[in-house]
């Protein structure tokens, strides 16, 4: 579990810096500047928890397996975004996007994280059985 956790805070802020580089583009910054935060690699090591998942979840069709993903990673961007508030250390704020939740959310995302659950369950689970 250690090294999946290590493994996926990694690619989470991979993932993140080529997103907002990416986005960058969208504010016409041919530098395709990307960014993230350090506060951000124990969260996204947090999807480790897909392994373990995936032992139960194997049975069910790739849907449902994404929409499980996409509640937990909702979940725990909510919960540790609102704790970062609290202590006005978070690093993302969503309050300006038309379909957010108190900042820290922005559903217009879901499908992002329904794709990113199985991606990560792609590259940590075995799905050798």
């Amino acid at each position: 579990m250690k090294s999946n956790f290590i493994k996926c805070g990694m690619i989470g802020w991979c993932l993140e810096v080529a997103w907002t580089g990416l986005g960058s583009l969208l504010r016409h910054d041919p530098k395709l500047t990307g960014v993230s935060s350090l506060t951000m690699f124990p969260i996204y090591g947090m999807a480790a928890l897909v392994a373990p998942a995936y032992r139960y979840l194997r049975k069910y069709r790739f849907y449902i397996r994404g929409l499980i993903y996409m509640t937990g990673i909702f979940t725990v961007e909510y919960v540790t975004g609102r704790i970062l508030q609290r202590y006005h250390c978070c690093p993302w704020n969503y309050s300006s996007a038309p379909l957010q939740i108190n900042g820290v959310i922005r559903l217009d995302y879901a499908p992002l994280w329904f794709l990113t659950g199985l991606f990560y369950e792609k590259i940590i689970a075995s799905p050798k059985e």
